[in-house]
């Protein structure tokens, strides 16, 4: 039954990623399609059969006069020959030439190396198309993979080719996403530097024109450019920390401590500023001490994110509540608020730094917009991890960490004694 033919390379779709897309919803696993030969190849293949057979018979041909001629040159092997062919028999035949059993022996050996070398020569057919396939990848179709049913090693061949272009578009989307997300970063940082630095600008214009009416407003004046410059020392501190977080380098200096005592002196520290929003918040946990081994000054960075993230996006919340418990070699932390829930679309976005849930590029929240993007980056580097749940009941950041980080991170820890 003949094979059917693959669709043909050459089809591909002058866009790559529409190509990508439609391949995934109409055919996203193809089987493996045969190799068809050219008429040219079959031809060469033919051509390969008849000239193998050609030089084995001409092989066998002077072997068969050479041996003759070295049996008619001896009487005494003539006889021998003569009478051991007399002797043998196979039922009621007897042998009557040694020659049929050389053609038999020849026979079977010239099938042989006929069908070796039909088969190697169709395997480096087969290794023609592979690369045929390799140079049209190589012309810029990185969306196309070789598909072809082969045998053998080639397989390994098409196999390991397929994994080399997929890590070298994944490596060149990464590079593209590093390069779209550089650029986001510029236009961010720009744009929240930008409009304080304005707002800057214009008070102490004012201030030097002296175009304000008493000391009242040149007291207004100074503060508000005094906020927004505070403002922008927020933002590039923020921003340095979050660049040192994000350096694979970085160092942890881990040390022990209690986390419970962590929790209770950040809710401590914070509860002041949760009476001036009307809200509670409190530590709720079953079982104490919480022993770990980490960068507890980074931890308390990233609780604090939390916490302050609770109190400027929380809306309509009246407690903040930090638990904690184990589960086997972690510890797990939950930062929850009974506010306003976060949209479902804006979950697995809200870790993206200057992302905000409203779509807003104002701060009249407050904060650098870096806040949990940093959070996020203190914890992957203690080997852990972070999310967030939401719902009408409560929104909750949970975190889980390992007790002892050095099982997990010992390549990026700078471990100090205890004090």
């Amino acid at each position: 039954m003949a094979a059917k033919k693959a669709p043909s390379r050459h089809d591909a779709s002058a866009s790559s990623s529409a190509r990508i897309t439609v391949d995934a919803v109409e055919n996203p696993v193809r089987e493996p399609s045969p190799v068809i030969l050219k008429t040219s190849e079959k031809w060469e293949l033919f051509l390969e059969g008849v000239v193998t057979l050609g030089l084995l018979l001409l092989l066998e041909f002077a072997i068969v006069v050479l041996i003759n001629q070295a049996i008619s040159n001896n009487r005494g092997l003539n006889d021998g020959i003569y009478q051991i062919k007399t002797a043998l028999t196979i039922g009621p035949w007897h042998i009557w030439s040694w020659e049929w059993i050389f053609i038999t022996i020849m026979f079977i050996i010239n099938v042989w190396v006929i069908y070796w070398r039909l088969h190697r020569r169709y395997r480096q057919m087969q290794m023609r198309h592979i690369i045929a396939e390799l140079h049209y990848i190589a012309d810029g179709h990185l969306d196309h993979r070789i598909n072809l049913k082969v045998g053998g090693y080639l397989n390994h061949v098409i196999a390991s080719i397929n994994a080399l272009v997929d890590s070298t578009v994944n490596s060149m989307a990464e590079e593209r996403k590093i390069e779209v997300s550089k650029d986001e970063l510029i236009t961010n940082v720009s744009h929240d530097i930008r409009t304080p630095l304005t707002s800057i600008i214009g008070y102490l214009g004012l201030i030097e024109n002296k175009q304000y009416q008493d000391e009242a407003d040149l007291l207004h004046y100074n503060h508000i450019a005094y906020q927004k410059t505070k403002q922008m020392k927020e933002l590039v501190e923020d921003l340095f920390e979050f660049t040192k977080v994000q350096q694979t380098h970085a160092e942890l200096q881990l040390q022990q401590f209690d986390l419970i005592s962590m929790l209770e002196q950040l809710s401590a520290d914070f509860e002041l500023e949760a009476q001036k929003r009307q809200m509670f918040i409190e530590v709720a946990v079953v079982q104490r001490p919480i022993i770990m081994r980490a960068d507890s000054g980074k931890l308390v960075r990233v609780f604090s994110n939390l916490i302050t993230n609770a109190f400027k996006y929380g809306k309509g919340a009246t407690r903040i509540t930090l638990s904690a418990h184990i589960e086997q070699d972690n510890v797990v932390v939950n930062v929850s608020n009974d506010g306003q829930p976060i949209p479902k679309q804006d979950l697995q976005n809200i870790f993206e730094r200057f992302y905000r849930v409203d779509g807003s590029r104002s701060a009249s929240t407050g904060g650098s917009g870096l806040g949990l993007a940093i959070a996020k980056s203190i914890v992957v580097l203690h080997g852990g991890e972070i999310y967030a749940t939401s719902n009408q009941a409560e929104t909750a950041f949970i975190i889980i960490l390992p007790l002892d980080v050095t099982a997990k991170r010992q390549d990026l820890v700078k471990i100090e004694p205890t004090k």
